[in-house]
């Protein structure tokens, strides 16, 4: 079963002509402005870790209290993307992207001059705002821009600003913060946001969508607080900020919400977020699958440089530097992403790759104090292949059966997913390395293998999921020929 597109639906979404600049231009150019606003979102998302003493010192603040300006930004985002698709419908992406980037740009300026606690928490919801925005958006014109079976290879190339960023981070945020000031970390957004607005007006075609539904606003109510309570419960799960009392009534009245929202949306016919997308097995796949596997590699980034620095003594630095070869592998994958998917079809793809990836995760445990660099680094190369296609083929899939009408909401539903996934993950790896270290001063290499082999059994369950698909799904993103029509 396929879904059909009216002649006039289908007319209504083509894209406006390009600039002068030329088609060819353009195309080459969308995957940068997208990647531009991509990066500036994961920089600012771990940058600041590295700099909390000193801008807790700053702001006569305590570090500890300086972790809601963290959680503040989380929950921005988890409130706001899933208006993105709606708000890119009814104003049009290019403005919408070009105002998110401007909202984010200048937000974070305004962090760098916060002379107080609420002053930084008020911007960086404000960030958040534009995050939420900028992100969903700028891969709604992604898949607008291209047809399918040039849509993976532009997405390779977009997930590295996702994949670099988390690594280069703390690097940006601990070199800024020793040699220059902490302000700068916020100051670093100016000139990439101006980049990306000038690329955007110039590049970004003005695509002309139907007018959308009514704002559902009841939705957005009920969704907007069940997200934003999980969110919290999610942040205060790896911190242990609140008492256990308080979490279980977090997770209990988030669940209680998202659980109204169900019952709500599947009685509405354009609910805020669409959950009939579910019943596409390639986006169930995508999002349900492919959020364990983010899951795992976005605990990596938490559970790697403790584990250098705290079990092994290494110095941040060089903690940094080591985990940063992660991001070789995943820009030496944008050069074969689309080869590999059109090899072997996304369902073998994604179900061996799955398995590599938790083998790959977990073997991190085989990390001791004693083990050379250079094998560190050879093996973290190579997970940098196998998370960077993972990543982009599971990002991509999503798309394989959304029609253009749908666009917006499978954009919005499937950064939702990605969103509290990656949040998860890190929580969850948090939770796992507490309980193991129970209490205990010390942290031992020994407690991170034990965290490192639970995370990586998430990409292990996946595969039943990857499973469930049919070696046609996505053939005509693969470039592959089709092989009969595809279910649901």
């Amino acid at each position: 079963m396929t879904d059909t597109i009216p002649a006039e639906t289908a007319a209504a979404i083509r894209p406006v002509e390009a600039s002068a600049s030329g088609s060819v231009t353009v195309s080459r150019m969308v995957p940068w402005v997208v990647a531009c606003g991509m990066f500036m979102n994961q920089l600012d998302s771990t940058v600041i870790t590295t700099s909390l003493p000193q801008i807790a010192e700053s702001l006569g603040e305590s570090p500890l209290r300086l972790n809601v300006a963290i959680t503040a930004y989380l929950i921005s985002l988890a409130v706001f993307i899933p208006i993105s698709g709606w708000i890119a419908d009814r104003f049009g992406p290019r403005r919408v992207f070009c105002w998110a980037i401007t909202v984010f740009t200048l937000s974070s300026a305004l962090c760098g001059f916060s002379v107080n606690l609420p002053m930084m928490v008020g911007m960086r919801i404000v960030q958040g705002f534009g995050g939420a925005l900028m992100t969903p958006v700028g891969r709604l014109i992604l898949v607008r821009s291209f047809p399918k079976d040039q849509l993976l290879s532009a997405m390779a190339f977009v997930s590295i600003p996702a994949l670099v960023a988390p690594a280069v981070g703390p690097i940006v945020g601990g070199f800024l913060t020793t040699y220059v000031s902490w302000h700068w970390i916020f100051f670093i957004n100016i000139p990439i946001g101006a980049i990306g607005i000038a690329l955007a007006l110039h590049y970004v075609r003005n695509f002309a969508v139907p007018s959308p539904p009514r704002f559902d606003f009841k939705g957005f109510l009920v969704v907007g607080a069940g997200l934003a309570l999980f969110e919290l419960a999610i942040e205060n799960l790896g911190h242990r900020m609140v008492s256990a009392t308080t979490l279980i009534m977090f997770f209990v009245v988030a669940v209680g919400l998202l659980g109204l929202y169900t019952w709500y949306a599947l009685s509405r016919a354009e609910p805020v977020l669409d959950l009939n997308l579910f019943r596409l097995r390639t986006f169930r796949a995508s999002t349900v699958s492919g959020g364990l596997c983010r899951m795992a590699i976005g605990s990596v980034p938490f559970l790697l440089p403790l584990m250098l620095q705290v079990g092994f003594g290494l110095q941040p630095i060089a903690s940094g530097f080591i985990t940063f070869v992660t991001s070789i592998g995943a820009i030496g994958m944008k050069t074969v992403a689309t080869r590999i998917a059109r090899r072997f079809g996304f369902r073998n793809l994604l179900m061996y790759n799955a398995g590599a990836l938790g083998l790959m995760v977990g073997g991190m445990a085989l990390f001791e104090p004693d083990t050379p660099h250079w094998a560190m680094l050879a093996y973290l190369i190579l997970y940098g292949v196998v998370r960077a296609t993972q990543f982009t083929n599971v990002q991509a899939l999503a798309y394989a059966d959304l029609t253009p009408p749908i666009m917006s909401k499978g954009t919005s539903m499937a950064s939702v997913v990605q969103q509290l996934s990656n949040s998860f993950g890190v929580a969850t790896a948090a939770t796992i390395l507490a309980a193991v270290v129970g209490d205990s001063v010390t942290i031992t290499p020994h407690d991170f293998h034990i965290a490192f082999i639970l995370v990586g059994l998430f990409p292990i369950v996946s595969i039943v999921g990857f499973f469930r698909l049919k070696p046609s799904d996505g053939a005509e993103m693969a470039g592959q020929e089709r092989k009969g029509m595809r279910g649901r």
